[in-house]
């Protein structure tokens, strides 16, 4: 399905057209998604857009709405059509190997930035890195900072990257291919994650858009969701400094469970936040008193 759109229609005009295949297609918000791809295609922000709907399409972006119409009437998710999402305000491009950056990991973002911890010179730990939407956020933020974000998948770290070099910020950010904090030295003031937290046998239930086309490398969780933050809680006491905390990501219903596996390696929840939809989101851990120096298993 698509949105038949001849060179010359006024961009308003597409919009509504855009709007009417979509929704006939039984997208979830048509009139959202077809303004996001209406507007990217004509090369408008929404001020401009106010100023004239009835400005003239090109040719090339009548033909770019319709091909983006479609494929958006075939499921795949607008920002990845786009390929590019904002974050905290900073523009993040995308890839196979990486998740979509969401509103609901700005949570972790803010949790971070409120920590002690996070001065102005911090050491940043990514774990699970993705576009380094996370370390890129704190580091625009900090802006001494300095930050490493680990990934298992080359491609991710290679999309990290480039979105490092293009908000300028490469020079205070490196990313590598690894397994969590496994092999790395040093320590870190705040070592951050948004790891995969899906139960293994939820992701089939999932819906479309993420199933076919988020990465399922980046869902996974495990059988019970919680296999990636064993070895992050567990490595956890050995990579942060003195004074330095860390801080999680997770899904509905975990954060009890993850603090109990916290506790069990020696770290203490220093305090939560929940997301724009009430959800608990993210915790902060720093090192029990008596746990200060455990060992990095």
């Amino acid at each position: 399905m698509s949105a038949a759109l001849a060179a010359g229609v006024a961009v308003g005009a597409a919009m509504r057209s855009v709007r009417d295949a979509l929704r006939e297609a039984g997208a979830d918000d048509p009139a959202l998604d077809a303004r996001i791809l209406t507007l990217e295609a004509a090369g408008l922000d929404a001020t401009a857009f106010a100023r004239d709907p009835d400005a003239p399409l090109s040719a090339q972006a009548a033909a770019r709405i319709a091909d983006w119409t479609a494929r958006r009437a075939a499921g795949e998710p607008v920002w990845r059509i786009l390929g590019a999402r904002e974050f905290r305000g900073l523009r993040f491009a995308l890839s196979p190997a990486t998740l979509e950056p969401r509103p609901d990991t700005e949570t972790l973002v803010e949790l971070a930035l409120a920590e002690p911890a996070a001065g102005p010179e911090a050491r940043v730990l990514d774990l699970g890195t993705g576009t380094g939407c996370i370390l890129l956020a704190l580091l625009h933020e900090l802006p001494d900072a300095r930050g490493l974000g680990v990934d298992r998948s080359s491609e991710a770290a290679a999309t990290a990257r480039a979105n490092a070099r293009a908000l300028g910020l490469a020079d205070r950010a490196a990313f590598v291919v690894g397994d969590w904090g496994a092999a790395l030295a040093g320590t870190f003031d705040l070592v951050v994650s948004n790891p995969p937290y899906i139960p293994d046998g939820d992701i089939d239930g999932l819906g479309r858009e993420v199933r076919e086309h988020d990465p399922r490398l980046a869902l996974a969780g495990g059988a019970d969701g919680l296999e990636a933050y064993r070895t992050i809680l567990a490595q956890a006491p050995g990579l942060l400094a003195p004074g330095g905390a860390l801080v999680v990501e997770y899904g509905v219903g975990q954060g009890e469970s993850i603090r109990a596996l916290a506790e069990a390696f020696g770290l203490e929840r220093a305090g939560s936040a929940r997301d724009l939809g009430g959800v608990e989101r993210a915790a902060s851990f720093r090192p029990a008193p008596d746990r200060r120096f455990a060992t990095r298993e």
